[in-house]
């Protein structure tokens, strides 16, 4: 635990040498699943041009003083300046530390809204795969993708509870697995294996933890399918 002379220091640190110039929001409403390692988090971030996301965009969210970590709007409304996060907070870090104990009302501080470069393909399907630190990920190509183009998902959910939590209130077109090994790719695999899709005019969205990722990338181009049919982006190892 810091001393309080340490945090003193670091808070003087704070003042001379981090950007002056964040923007700031505020917390709307937080919502805990349960088990609490799922957190939604609705912002309001008034000065985010939300008619400017054409690819899947990230926040540079402040979480501690010289201390950044990227998270992904799963959903917005680029008229009122409001998104909603979804935090995987199953792990210790000080991003989840930050995210459980925001409450409503409070200010955010950003420094920057950045791309993930994943955009939607002009194709007839697109399949999003991954796992619980990409939910917000998936959600937000949904909403980039409908309803011009069919989408579909599956995303991997450890907590039974939260995989029932996610099939009563959203959308049906993405689907919650249970994780039957390690990371996950294998899972996924079965699944897409069980839906059937075909090698042309199909493109699939792979994010989540680096390992299932590469691993499903893999498997998926010996499938048959190729380079430009799979996007990959890992989050963590």
């Amino acid at each position: 635990m810091e001393t309080s002379t340490l945090y003193k220091l670091k808070k003087k640190a704070e003042r001379w040498f981090e950007p002056q110039s964040l923007n700031s929001g505020r917390v709307l409403e937080v919502r805990h699943w349960e088990p609490s390692t799922i957190i939604e988090i609705d912002l309001h971030l008034p000065n985010a041009d939300m008619w400017a996301w054409t690819e899947v965009p990230y926040i540079k969210f402040k979480v501690e003083p010289f201390t950044y970590r990227d998270y992904t709007p799963a959903g917005w409304d680029a008229e009122t300046s409001t998104c909603t996060l979804y935090v995987d907070a199953g792990h210790k870090g000080i991003g989840s530390t930050w995210a459980r104990n925001l409450k409503k009302d409070d200010e955010v501080n950003y420094l920057k809204i950045g791309t993930s470069h994943q955009s939607p393909e002009n194709t007839p399907a697109v399949i999003s795969l991954g796992d619980e630190s990409s939910l917000a990920h998936i959600l937000a190509l949904q909403q980039m993708v409908m309803p011009a183009t069919r989408f579909s998902g599956a995303v991997l959910m450890a907590d039974g509870q939260h995989r029932d939590f996610f099939s009563r209130y959203f959308p049906s077109s993405i689907k919650t697995l249970s994780r039957d090994d390690v990371y996950g790719h294998h899972s996924l695999l079965q699944w897409v294996a069980d839906q059937d899709y075909p090698l042309d005019n199909t493109v699939f969205y792979l994010t989540g933890n680096n390992v299932m990722v590469s691993q499903l990338r893999r498997m998926l181009r010996l499938q048959g399918y190729t380079s430009g049919q799979v996007k990959a982006k890992g989050f963590w190892s």
